[in-house]
């Protein structure tokens, strides 16, 4: 398949060849027809990315203050490099898609192969979509005018929060895209309205569709033009559809409406309000929110799930029905606002006129490709070269933002052959793989796993399907390195367990025995290996003390959800209790925890607790994750007290040393939390056979977070 990415850091428009992304849960695959370019979103995106770092910078202020707290907290060099990475990475660009259903997620039952479909799906050839964001086309509207429906659709939100009744007076503030069909839909409720841009050939596009019209530029007067046109009156409401960083179309706005008129801000403009402009007349204001209701709401969106039809009558979905219904019948012509075509394969022309051309409008893109050449699942992205078999090749499930900044270049520095780089949409694992230099891109798990040019399996994709990979990965005699965790519940580890011992029974008394690993890298950071060496020597028990100062994740973000992420104390939790059994070198012996209570009753809030730890020599060790701190208090803080001395760690840059003979601090200038030094260790484990954790440690931290999550989840 192919798909437009923009590149952030330059602005410029490329066409990349890729798998076909696999098909999620709750959702349509779907081969394009024709996909419509936004002037007005995508130019602005095209320009933000041409724009200079300072330009940049000052268009995001509040991106710019979590810069300067990130290098306080990780210093500069780990900083620039996360910008960097996070700038370089390419996005997809569009969402106004048509076209036909290939293939059905499981559990649906509203859509069909062969059905003709919108979505809010990408420039590309193939696309996955959630359910919620499709609609079935009416057989007698035609993809040209269909594509339309989800731009429509924003503009139909923005009339319906207005509340138009008939004979009303409307302005519309900006004759673009989404203006001139804001335009249509006022006068089929009825409405008179008056269109307002400085565009005088968007201004004649507004008259054919029953629009009076005024122009500024061209000496046209806002103010005394809608005194006339509202009979003195005032208008009933605004509806703002322009796209500028001045504060003046606000300020019209509120000088042209009636007493308790309505604004409606549909565009992007600059909100610094005047007090008195809505304050003496009591107008109402509100910003709509893109396609309507379920707009950024994961259950709606992710999950599937529908608002009750009684109470949420106009959800996003229903939105994109209504306008097509509105195609259906002639309430709505969007013919003319197509004003240029491309091929896909022409796509960067397409771009180049969205940027020349201020007055272009609908720009659209048709996908001639054949089917099964879009549906492919592994592509070439360099010349076929030798794999020494007496080496690791490795594999990677996952090419997300962690595995693409951290664990790929820590591999390639650890001198491992890449051979196939696994993402779910199959655009990560081009970029980043072309990027590293693997051999392939693909987006099937199964077929990478069972592929005999790799005996090395790095999985980097979301939690809850580590045990599965892991256990396909031990089955087909592959070595196994898993991100953290291992398993969110113990269903999960028994299944890993079982394909282990299956695995070493196989292998019995062979060096070729799978080595299983789980990416606890803080334990090959610098300064832990520095702590371990200075507490070998000590035969008192230790007091640990972890803080782990985690930061606010949103509630519906994926790492919260018991059933992908796991939650935070298993999700990354786990850590920390492996870190807790390295410094001290000894057994687990016992587990005890409480969690903060939601208004010191009812919900457990787990990203909020102390975890104790007993060990069989004696020490102690207790863990504070803590997600209610200060951005400014050191991220991680590991504490030791032992003999009489302690050792304090701060971020994996500074460790003091208190009371220790020869030894005072051990500082770096930027931070290491061990993830090459981890990498590399199990590159030579399995040229050498020998673990670079026992597998013991592994499943015993594995059990030990379980038991500490269900300990903090019972409060007891």
């Amino acid at each position: 398949m192919k798909q437009i990415l923009q590149d952030l850091s330059t602005g410029e428009t490329s066409l990349i060849e890729s798998p076909s992304p696999i098909l999620a849960s709750k959702s349509l695959k779907i081969s394009t027809n024709v996909s419509l370019i936004s002037a007005g979103t995508e130019r602005m995106l095209v320009n933000f990315g041409k724009s200079s770092y300072i330009e940049k910078a000052r268009q995001q202020p509040e991106k710019v203050r979590m810069v300067f707290d990130k290098a306080i907290t990780d210093g500069v060099v780990a900083t620039y490099d996360s910008v960097k990475s996070k700038l370089s990475q390419p996005i997809p660009l569009g969402y106004s898609n048509v076209g036909v259903v290939q293939e059905v997620s499981d559990g649906i039952s509203e859509f069909k192969v062969g059905d003709r479909v919108v979505s809010n799906g990408a420039h590309a050839d193939i696309v996955t979509v959630k359910k919620n964001l499709c609609a079935r086309i009416p057989d007698n509207v035609d993809d040209d005018s269909a594509v339309f429906t989800i731009i429509g659709s924003i503009g139909l939100q923005g009339v319906r929060l207005a509340k138009p009744a008939l004979g009303e007076a409307f302005v519309v503030i900006g004759a673009g895209l989404i203006g001139l069909i804001t335009i249509q839909l006022l006068k089929a409720n009825g409405c008179k309205v008056l269109a307002v841009d400085l565009d005088q050939s968007k201004l004649d596009l507004a008259a054919q569709f029953g629009a009076e019209i005024c122009n500024p530029g061209d000496g046209g007067n806002v103010i005394s033009h809608s005194s006339t046109f509202s009979h003195g009156r005032g208008v009933d409401g605004v509806i703002i559809t322009a796209s500028t960083q001045s504060n003046e179309p606000m300020k019209q706005a509120a000088q042209i409406c009636r007493v308790r008129g309505r604004v409606i801000l549909v565009g992007v403009v600059g909100l610094n309000l005047d007090r008195a402009d809505f304050y003496e007349k009591e107008i109402s204001f509100q910003v709509s929110c893109s396609y309507g209701p379920g707009r950024y709401d994961t259950s709606y969106e992710e999950d599937g799930n529908d608002y009750p039809f009684g109470f949420v009558r106009w959800t996003e979905q229903r939105n994109f029905e209504a306008f097509l219904d509105l195609l259906s019948s002639g309430a709505l012509n969007v013919k003319p606002l197509i004003t240029s075509r491309f091929v896909f394969n022409d796509a960067p022309k397409a771009y180049a006129e969205l940027t020349d051309n201020a007055a272009g409008l609908g720009i659209l893109l048709d996908y001639e490709s054949e089917i099964k050449q879009r549906l492919i699942t592994r592509v070439s992205l360099a010349d076929d070269h030798s794999f020494l078999s007496q080496k690791p090749s490795l594999a990677f499930l996952g090419a997300g933002n962690y595995a693409s900044r951290i664990l790929i270049p820590a591999f390639k520095k650890a001198g491992a052959q890449l051979h196939t780089l696994v993402s779910a949409n199959g655009i990560n694992s081009v970029i980043h793989g072309k990027k590293a230099g693997f051999l392939l891109s693909s987006t099937s798990a199964e077929d990478t796993i069972n592929d005999p040019q790799n005996n090395t399996i790095v999985i980097a994709t979301r939690h809850n399907s580590h045990s599965k990979f892991t256990a396909q990965a031990l089955d087909a005699n592959k070595n196994v390195w898993t991100e953290k965790p291992l398993a969110i519940d113990s269903d999960g580890l028994s299944v890993i367990k079982s394909a282990f011992e299956k695995a070493r029974k196989r292998n019995k008394g062979h060096s070729s025995c799978p080595q299983l690993m789980v990416g606890f890298n803080r334990r090959f950071a610098p300064h832990i290996q520095k702590m371990k060496t200075l507490l070998s020597s000590e035969k008192d028990a230790k007091t640990i003390i972890i803080t782990v100062n985690a930061g606010l994740i949103p509630d519906d973000h994926w790492t919260q959800d018991p059933k992908i992420g796991g939650e935070r104390i298993i999700g990354e939790g786990c850590h920390f209790i492996d870190l807790a059994r390295y410094l001290v070198g000894q057994p687990i012996s016992s587990i005890n925890g409480r969690s903060m209570m939601s208004n010191g009753e009812g919900s457990v809030i787990l990203d909020r607790s102390s975890i104790t730890l007993g060990f069989n020599d004696g020490s102690l060790g207790t863990i504070l994750y803590l997600a209610n701190g200060s951005a400014d208090y050191p991220k991680e803080r590991v504490e030791v007290f032992v003999g009489g001395k302690v050792l304090q760690l701060d971020n994996y840059r500074k460790l003091k040393g208190f009371g220790w003979r020869g030894f005072k601090k051990m500082n770096l200038f930027s931070q290491n939390k061990g993830q090459s030094a981890c990498a590399l260790a199990f590159i030579e484990s399995i040229e050498t056979g020998v673990p670079c954790i026992p597998v013991n440690e592994i499943f015993e931290v594995a059990d030990a977070t379980l038991e500490a999550n269900n300990i903090l989840l019972k409060n007891l």
